[in-house]
């Protein structure tokens, strides 16, 4: 089924740089929550009067706040929200797009025509390594064993699957993915690592200005922790028509023109087990952009115009290269030599930094890279803007890339 009828009225992110905790904030979640749900109101021109149902993704609030039930918080939010039907959704950094893929089916269904989804993380109020264990609890702990550093010991594992079904892949070339992550963040105000400053060695095999931390994985090969929100409020067709003439507008907003969403075992090496005799690492990750493409019409990665992608790690934004058919299976390196998915090249890879340098705030992932997916599409991406830009991929996925999700947007 092809989504003809839902479209993205605005949207809104907070800014990933800040530590919530030390801004004093005690309710910090919720009032991320607040913040980008009154910004993507704003932005699309709606009343809060208008929205129907609120889907909230987020991954572990009762980890990092001893906080559930974030659903309820929405009706919180405004006084006209106050009996609105809402609920969350949890799939690891996949919460997000859960929670978007939730409010399409809502529209898809007749159900309601204005539908707000939000993703929320609040992850920077403990140390490290607390954090580091409480994100663990998205592997599968009682059939694999990935130590306290769970998610840069499983995508070392990926790494090293790589190195050994393909060869090609270097330190180098996931070192210039990351370099072109930052580039492209120091043009996006609400990036995390907008204005940080680091030298040549800060990518290099290092080991001072670059420690290792996990097998090969580098300190540069790591996403950071984010606090954070980002949402978009999607709607029907028919509201989407009212909506354009009472704007004034010619044409109709950007519309989810095609998608897909594929779970696969938790467990890492049953993954890898599984798909030793398929040219694709992550079969079901494949599957999913080909429905996407397939549900919006387009045969791959030469008819969109920029990808926003889930780069968790440089490993995990180096091994969705070839599965979304930008480079044959293996030969992701040739798109980083060439430099295609730079800014300016043939098919910009994360305009807004990606996760590595634009944040990741797990739950809200899903979401922001929807929203900027819309802003592109739209043309109102502002200082990240792809020239001319149409249809935009995203491309999310939840532990060790078991849930996965995959949105195109566009105007027609």
């Amino acid at each position: 089924m092809s989504s003809r009828g839902v479209y993205l009225l605005g949207g809104a992110q907070t800014d990933f740089r800040r530590n919530v905790a030390a801004e004093g904030i005690g309710d910090g979640i919720f009032e991320l929550i607040r913040e980008a749900s009154l910004g993507a109101v704003a932005d699309a021109g709606i009343n809060a009067s208008e929205v129907q149902r609120a889907h909230v993704g987020n991954h572990s609030s009762e980890f990092f706040t001893g906080q559930s039930h974030l659903g309820a918080m929405v009706p919180a939010v405004t006084h006209e929200w106050r009996d609105l039907p809402s609920s969350r959704h949890e799939a690891a950094c996949a919460s997000g797009s859960m929670a978007a893929l939730g409010a399409m089916a809502d529209i898809e269904a007749g159900f309601y025509d204005v539908v707000l989804a939000v993703g929320v993380e609040q992850m920077r109020n403990v140390p490290g390594t607390v954090a580091a264990d409480n994100l663990g609890c998205a592997s599968w702990r009682s059939r694999e064993d990935l130590g306290q550093l769970a998610w840069p010991t499983a995508f070392d594992r990926i790494a090293d699957e790589i190195h050994r079904r393909y060869g090609s892949m270097t330190t180098e070339h996931l070192g210039r993915l990351v370099q072109n992550s930052r580039e492209n963040a120091r043009r996006n105000p609400l990036a995390q690592t907008r204005d940080w400053v680091e030298t040549v060695a800060s990518y290099a095999a290092d080991d001072e200005a670059n420690p290792l931390v996990q097998g090969s994985l580098r300190k540069s090969d790591c996403g950071r922790i984010s606090d954070g929100s980002s949402a978009v409020i999607l709607a029907s067709h028919d509201f989407a028509e009212r909506w354009a003439a009472r704007r004034g507008h010619d044409g109709l907003p950007p519309r989810i023109k095609g998608w897909g969403h594929h779970t696969s075992t938790m467990a890492l090496d049953e993954k890898l087990r599984a798909s030793v005799d398929s040219e694709y690492l992550f079969p079901h990750l494949r599957a999913t952009i080909t429905d996407a493409y397939t549900r919006a019409g387009i045969s791959g990665p030469e008819q969109l115009s920029a990808i926003e992608l889930h780069d968790c790690f440089s490993i995990s934004g180096y091994m969705a290269i070839d599965h979304l058919g930008i480079t044959a299976p293996g030969e992701g390196w040739k798109a980083i030599e060439d430099g295609r998915m730079e800014m300016g090249g043939s098919i910009p890879v994360n305009p807004s930094g990606g996760l590595l340098s634009g944040g990741h705030p797990v739950g809200a992932t899903g979401v922001r890279m929807l929203n900027d997916a819309r802003r592109q599409a739209g043309g109102t991406a502002g200082e990240i803007q792809v020239e001319g830009a149409k249809d935009v991929a995203t491309l999310n996925f939840g532990g060790s890339v078991a849930t996965v999700a995959s949105f195109i947007v566009g105007r027609d």
